[in-house]
């Protein structure tokens, strides 16, 4: 575990319980059990599961955040949104851990209110990449440059190649339908 304290040990050790078993199937006691720490200890810190994964959305969804307000706080051009896709992808990757849980965990985090937040920022976020005028094929290339990161992030372990490598060429197609998008306009 790279972070230190108590609390973000706690979140890491049970984000990677819920990655690998599910939310649903892991249990407080599973948590406090990894840590070697008693059940008391862990609810010093949080009183149920779902306080875990709020705490872990809310550190890990910062970046998104920060992202989202630079973004808002810029003129609306080309090379805003083509730095906002660079900057997603380093968030992506730095909460990857997150997103991976989310990917196999699609119903519990939709039944969660975490699921709504973040729903509400990925609205934001491909809402950024677009003018309002924007033809839907138009909006489609902008919405498809933002779920590339995505699939850059996490599913391009079955594609040959050295990482660095792929996560360039991920942003690159990114950049591709952000500019197409753009041309078009």
């Amino acid at each position: 575990m790279a972070r230190g304290n108590t609390r973000q040990r706690i979140q890491d050790v049970a984000l990677d319980l819920f990655a690998e078993q599910g939310y649903e199937k892991t249990s407080l006691r599973e948590i406090a059990e990894r840590l070697d720490v008693t059940k008391a200890a862990l609810y010093y810190h949080f009183k149920t599961k779902e306080d875990i994964l709020v705490g872990i959305f809310e550190d890990l969804t910062r970046p998104m955040d920060e992202l989202i307000t630079w973004a808002q706080e810029q003129p609306a051009t080309l090379e805003t949104r083509r730095e906002m896709l660079r900057r997603y992808q380093r968030a992506l990757r730095t909460a990857a851990p997150l997103y991976r849980f989310m990917q196999e965990n699609q119903a519990t985090v939709r039944e969660l209110s975490v699921g709504l937040t973040f729903k509400e920022r990925m609205i934001t976020l491909i809402g950024l990449t677009q003018e309002p005028d924007f033809a839907v094929v138009d909006k489609v290339r902008c919405v498809s440059a933002v779920f590339t990161l995505h699939a850059g992030t996490f599913f391009m372990q079955n594609v040959e190649g050295d990482t660095e490598e792929k996560h360039e060429a991920t942003l690159e197609v990114a950049l591709d339908l952000l500019e197409a998008a753009h041309r078009a306009d």
